[in-house]
Formats: structure tokens, C-alpha cells, sequence
């Protein structure tokens, strides 16, 4: 008698999402941020090491610009070679560290007056993309060496939401963390769940459960499935491991924000705590 044909169940993968209008509303609200701010906030350390609400400011507008340039213009004065992911962290620090060194030499009137042409200019690019062309960079922290526009710009959204939260923190101003505009964060952050996974090796069919905990949050799976891990949108089965993050912390544990022993006290892991404790070095930037 013939075995029983027994197939995996249907995989559902994750849709695209599509978040220029919550770019542009993200810019909105720091440009407000950075005009209510008094001549002190302006030196205020953040979360960040080394770097005051300034320097974080700095970052933001030398990043608009650099990206302008190299992607809207099609001009690099410098761009990396085919070189491994440690060194591109090294080539984009490096940058990042001589952009904040030369903006931070202007004055916050000058710099804001800058940020609001390059808001302007690239939420005027991000808005003219095809999203399902191919992007000028892909998105390295999870796993992409070709990725597409709609990636591209929801990792624009990242970048922009999490640095702003970073200034807002050190300047005890409400943050950002609505629905409309974190959970894109958090949705975008969690595509990186596959390509962090990879090292483990587990059991086909083993199903771990992400869930940030909030008004803010929600669920993400990933699924075992001829040797590779796969995010899906819905569970299929029974999960081998839970965990459970408050939203509070999700941000900052993806952008190096927190430390590791702190983090692990904050979130809870039901199941195999290795399968679920992993998570906490995952990074959804570069550098």
C-alpha cells in the first residue's frame, strides 16, 4: 500500500506596503519637531552614543541629501565596490560620521531652512517611483542584494521614524509611536526576520510567533520550509516558540537602541527560549 501523499501546507508571504504619504507625514512632524525646539534641546544627548539631537539632526539632512544625489541624480562621488557587509557598515559609518561632522557646524536655522527643501524634494522623489522597479540600493539588513522601490522607500520610513523618535526622547517631547506610523516601522523592521534566522537550523515545520505587544503592534510569523526560514502572513499551525515584545522596546532593540541584558528582561519568550531569544540581535539598519 502507497504512503499517503502528505504536502506542506500553502504559504502565504507578506504583501508589499506602500508608506510615502506616512514619509511624508513623518517629515512633516519633524520639521514642527525641530522649529519648537529651544537653544539647549539642540545639545541634549540622545540614545545615541557620541551624538546630541544636533548631530542625529545633522544625520537626517546629510542622509536626504546623499541620497538625492546618488539616487534622483545619478552622482556618487564615492560609491562602495562588491565588498562584503562588514565593510559596507564601515563605508556608510564613515559617511554618516563626516556628514554629521560638517552639518553640525551649522546653525539650527540654517540647517532646519536646508531640511525643508530636502523634505520637499525627496518625498516628491519617493512619490515619482514606479514601487515594483528595482531600487538603486536594496536592503542589505535583510538579506536583499536586489530589492524593490516599495522596500527602498518603507526603509526610508524606518530610518526617518526611529531617528526623530531617538530626538524626541531627548527632548521628553510625545513621540510617534501611532498606529498610523508605527506599525509600518515595526511591519518593515520585521522583513528582516528570514535572513536573521538563517544561522539557526531547526525542524521542518518549526513555526515562531512575533508578537509586539500594543495598540501599535502585531503578529509575524516564521515558518520553517525545505531548509529555509520564510515570513508568512498568518499562522499555519501550532507555534513551537512565542514571543512577545512591548512596543516600547521593539524600535530600539532593531536599531541598536537598548542594551541586550536590558532587553531580555523586557520581553517574554514561551517555548524554546533559544528559538526566541535570537531575535534580540537582530538589526533592521546599516551600521
Amino acid at each position: 500500500m502507497d504512503a499517503p501523499n502528505i504536502s506542506m501546507p500553502e504559504l502565504t508571504p507578506l504583501k508589499p506596503i506602500f508608506v510615502t504619504d506616512r514619509l511624508a507625514r513623518v517629515e512633516e512632524l519633524l520639521l514642527d519637531l525641530l522649529k519648537g525646539l529651544d537653544p539647549a534641546d539642540w545639545e541634549r544627548p540622545t540614545i545615541v552614543p557620541g551624538w546630541t539631537v544636533k548631530n542625529i539632526a545633522a544625520h537626517l539632512l546629510d542622509t536626504h541629501l546623499r541620497k538625492l544625489s546618488i539616487v534622483r541624480d545619478g552622482y556618487a562621488a564615492e560609491i562602495p565596490g562588491a565588498s562584503p557587509a562588514t565593510d559596507l557598515v564601515g563605508f556608510v559609518n564613515q559617511l554618516n560620521l563626516e556628514g554629521v561632522e560638517f552639518y553640525s557646524r551649522l546653525s539650527p536655522q540654517v540647517l532646519i531652512s536646508l531640511m525643508e527643501s530636502a523634505s520637499r524634494q525627496s518625498i516628491d522623489f519617493h512619490r515619482s517611483l514606479d514601487p515594483f522597479a528595482t531600487a538603486v540600493f536594496s536592503v542589505s539588513w535583510a538579506g536583499e542584494s536586489e530589492s524593490q522601490n516599495w522596500f527602498d522607500t518603507a526603509r526610508e520610513l524606518t530610518e526617518r521614524w526611529h531617528h526623530q523618535q531617538q530626538i524626541r526622547m531627548a527632548v521628553d517631547k510625545p513621540g510617534i509611536m501611532t498606529p498610523e506610523l508605527y506599525f509600518p516601522v515595526l511591519d518593515t523592521f520585521m522583513r528582516a526576520l528570514p535572513f536573521h534566522y538563517r544561522i539557526v537550523a531547526t525542524d521542518e515545520g518549526t513555526l515562531i510567533e512575533f508578537t509586539i505587544m500594543g495598540d501599535c503592534g502585531g503578529s509575524w510569523h516564521l515558518f520553517r520550509d525545505n531548509s529555509e526560514w520564510k515570513l508568512i502572513s498568518e499562522s499555519i499551525g501550532e507555534s513551537r516558540t512565542k514571543v512577545e515584545i512591548p512596543e516600547e522596546s521593539a524600535w530600539r532593540i532593531f536599531t541598536k537602541g537598548i542594551d541586550r541584558t536590558d532587553a531580555a528582561g523586557q520581553i517574554t519568550v514561551i517555548g524554546e527560549k533559544e528559538l526566541g531569544y535570537h531575535i534580540l540581535e537582530m538589526v533592521s539598519i546599516v551600521g
